[in-house]
């Protein structure tokens, strides 16, 4: 049997051909909203993170007890449709939520085959303090920009985040609104 073939006993195809100069900041495509989102969504997160790695947990365990916690009885159903994420990867981390007492699962009260999820008072206070560090890290930023300028940046946001209807719904049902979001 032939050994496989490595990357250099290949011919090149074109789009193997190495590209050695870097895309340009701007042009066709203007690198730095993304740029600038990637990197303050990478340290608006390692705030949390940091806390996280105590219990050994991780940024799917934070969303869980976020919204669980802003919408205390949500179904699960609820939450896998605001996260938009499959039954298989939630049920590990809901697990572990459980099983160190930060989250309740409880039946639904007009539908019992409904599972119900409560924040525990270990889950608050745990959610708390996430959310304090990633507040203190948005109130920073602010600081530094003129009190108008919450508005538009709460508007380009609104603009980024609303595309799905459960999206929309959460907004709505937390007063979060298009016209004034911060």
């Amino acid at each position: 049997m032939d050994a496989a073939l490595t990357a250099d006993d290949r011919a090149p195809d074109a789009e193997d051909l190495i590209v050695r100069e870097p895309l340009p900041t701007s042009g066709e495509l203007d690198f730095r909203m993304i740029e600038l989102l990637f990197f303050a969504y990478r340290e608006f997160t390692t705030d949390a993170d940091s806390i996280l790695i105590r219990y050994g947990f991780g940024r799917a365990h934070h969303r869980v007890l976020h919204f669980v916690n802003r919408d205390p009885g949500m179904t699960i159903a609820e939450l896998l449709d605001l996260l938009q994420i499959t039954k298989q990867s939630l049920s590990r981390v809901l697990r572990q939520l459980i099983d160190g007492g930060f989250v309740q699962q409880m039946p639904g009260v007009e539908d019992r085959r409904q599972r119900c999820l409560f924040p525990t008072e270990r889950g608050r206070a745990l959610t708390l303090e996430l959310s304090r560090a990633q507040a203190r890290r948005i109130e920073a930023a602010l600081e530094s920009t003129a009190p108008a300028d919450a508005g538009p940046i709460g508007a380009f946001l609104m603009e980024m985040a609303d595309d799905r209807p459960t999206t929309r719904e959460w907004f709505k049902k937390k007063g979060i609104d298009r016209k004034e979001p911060l």
